[in-house]
């Protein structure tokens, strides 16, 4: 999908009506080829998308805050967090005819120009001060491109013009049928992409579509007379900048977006914003998407431990279900010394019944020792797995708590929103020998804090959203009088109200039950069950990990997932 200048253009103009005058609060990078910048302008912060994707690149503001995605800050990143946080956006402006979004930034030591170039292949995003670089995402060295160097220090070169292309509002019938004569066989939209400057393959093929009918219609095919009225009823709005930004859809799939009607394509639908239809053909290019990545290797431990785990349980079920093995063991010893004074020197094997009704026992004997000593070799295997027998429900009751902590750092991990709350996972993983090698380097920081939500009647809720935060919530934050939450039955956030003991409006614990459910493994059901009893009511495991805890006096409610 083309990012065109028509496209650059509505976004300059949004972009100059929602940001112009607001102030950089953070600047982040989004992941090796995108950055992000929250802006607070017009009483309300903005978050903008500015990415050099090979394939995606473009700009347009987002409908959620950009999160960071990168282990360590690039260079340019660096001079972004330096020079453009805290600065003022005072221009957004585009070259004629070019795919270049200018932002002029307004320091206490000077104006920094913010350069965007989302051209496919081309793309880069460069911080120029009085004309010079500072830094750009895509370095470019002489020997890459000779014109045109994209290095620290260097003169900032802008894109050379396209000199064998026309601005449309140039365009004549007499010029536009030159075109399509010089070459008979081509299809006609390609003639206006190579003619054209501005048009883009979508809006070429518009243009012929609402001429002929048809996308791929020959240059030869087209009458120019009927192809130039299209073009100038389409340019008639775009170049007065009265747009109509939409998306096409097919299939519940956003397949195109344009700041004009689009006919040619099937599913039509205009948004309110340029913005919003990029965001929507896009995906979501930030959010919790970012941490996919970092994410993988430390669910992968997490499985892997899980199922060592099960396994291990397995087989302890299974010894607590077979006791053959061991009575096998003390009548072998009882047999042997029955039998002893018919065994032969040199004998090593015995085969003898013990019950009338079952059959006969194959008994091995060790012919350098005794009978009597191997007949007390047996009772002592027989004695150590009595022993080994009286332990497994421990075993087992230590292996299910083991999953259950395993399965809440799973749902810690899923519910991870930052860089933090990764860690912690990962450092869990590796206090409890769950992590193989090296620990996965990130951005090195305080650790996370609990959510703390309050009410417009000023009750405070606080959430943990990990292990580590829950018990910072129910035994930190939490008094023996308030109100204690959780989703029955899954891992997931201890919540808990700030009551001090007095009654709790059905508001608020509707709202505290909703987060409860929202922070757990349940989150995507459409209602969950959730556990409510006073903090008093709430012990620790004894020798449990951190977070794990046994309630009793609860009550269940339903609540709908809502997030903070």
């Amino acid at each position: 999908m083309n990012f065109d200048v028509f496209t650059i253009s509505a976004v300059v103009d949004e972009l100059t009506a929602t940001l112009q005058g607001g102030r950089v609060q953070d600047s982040l990078e989004l992941g090796n080829d995108a950055i992000g910048l929250e802006i607070y302008a017009n009483h309300a912060r903005h978050y903008l998308l500015i990415s050099a994707h090979p394939q995606e690149a473009r700009i347009h503001l987002v409908p959620d805050r950009v999160r960071r995605g990168v282990e360590n800050p690039s260079p340019l990143g660096l001079m972004l967090r330096r020079h453009i946080e805290g600065a003022t956006l005072v221009s957004v402006s585009q070259p004629a005819w070019e795919r270049v979004v200018h932002l002029e930034f307004e320091a206490p030591e000077g104006v920094f120009t913010l350069i965007a170039e989302p051209m496919e292949r081309r793309s880069n995003i460069l911080l120029v001060r009085d004309g010079r670089i500072m830094d750009c995402l895509r370095r470019v060295g002489p020997q890459e491109n000779r014109v045109r160097v994209s290095l620290p220090g260097h003169e900032y070169v802008p894109p050379p013009p396209q000199k064998l292309k026309r601005a449309p509002n140039l365009l004549t019938l007499l010029l536009l049928q030159d075109a399509l004569d010089a070459d008979p066989g081509k299809a006609a939209w390609r003639t206006l992409t190579d003619s054209l400057l501005g048009f883009s393959p979508l809006l070429a093929k518009e243009a012929v579509y609402r001429a002929t009918q048809s996308t791929t219609t020959r240059a030869g095919d087209t009458s120019a007379r009927a192809l130039f009225a299209a073009i100038q009823s389409l340019l008639g709005l775009l170049l007065e900048r009265r747009w109509q930004p939409g998306v096409t859809e097919a299939n519940s799939l956003v397949t195109s977006y344009a700041v004009y009607p689009v006919t040619h394509l099937v599913g039509w639908r205009a948004t309110n914003t340029i913005s919003e239809a990029l965001a929507r053909y896009y995906g979501a290019p930030v959010g919790i998407e970012a941490y996919d990545a970092a994410k993988k290797p430390i669910q992968a431990a997490i499985e892997e431990a899980r199922q060592k785990v099960e396994r291990r349980l397995e087989a302890l079920k299974r010894s607590q279900r077979d006791e053959s093995e061991r009575e096998r063991l003390r009548q072998s010893g009882e047999l042997l010394l029955a039998y002893q004074y018919t065994i032969q020197p040199g004998q090593t094997h015995l085969s003898a019944q013990y019950d009338f009704d079952q059959p006969p026992l194959d008994i091995e004997i060790d012919p350098s020792i005794s009978v009597v000593d191997n007949a007390k070799q047996y009772f002592e295997q027989y004695e150590k797995a009595k022993r080994a027998a009286a332990e497994v429900p421990d075993l087992i009751q230590a292996a299910e708590a083991e999953i259950a902590y395993l399965r809440q750092l799973e749902t810690d991990l899923q519910l991870a929103a930052n860089w933090p709350e990764i860690g912690e996972v990962q450092d869990a993983l590796q206090a409890n020998g769950y992590w193989r090698g090296p620990q996965t380097a990130r951005p090195k920081g305080s650790r996370s804090a609990p959510l703390k939500v309050t009410t417009p009647e000023g009750i405070v809720i606080w959430v943990g959203r990990n292990s580590r935060q829950n018990e910072e919530v129910t035994f930190g934050k939490g008094k023996p009088e308030d109100l204690w939450l959780h989703a029955r039955g899954v891992p997931g956030a201890h919540v808990i109200v700030k009551s001090g003991g007095r009654p709790v409006a059905a508001s608020t614990l509707r709202r505290a039950a909703g987060l409860a459910a929202y922070y757990s493994a349940s989150r995507g059901e459409a209602r969950v069950l959730v556990d409510v009893t006073e903090r008093r009511h709430v012990r620790k495991i004894k020798g449990g990990k951190p977070g794990m805890v046994t309630y009793r006096n609860e009550s269940p409610i339903e609540a709908v997932p809502a997030k903070a």
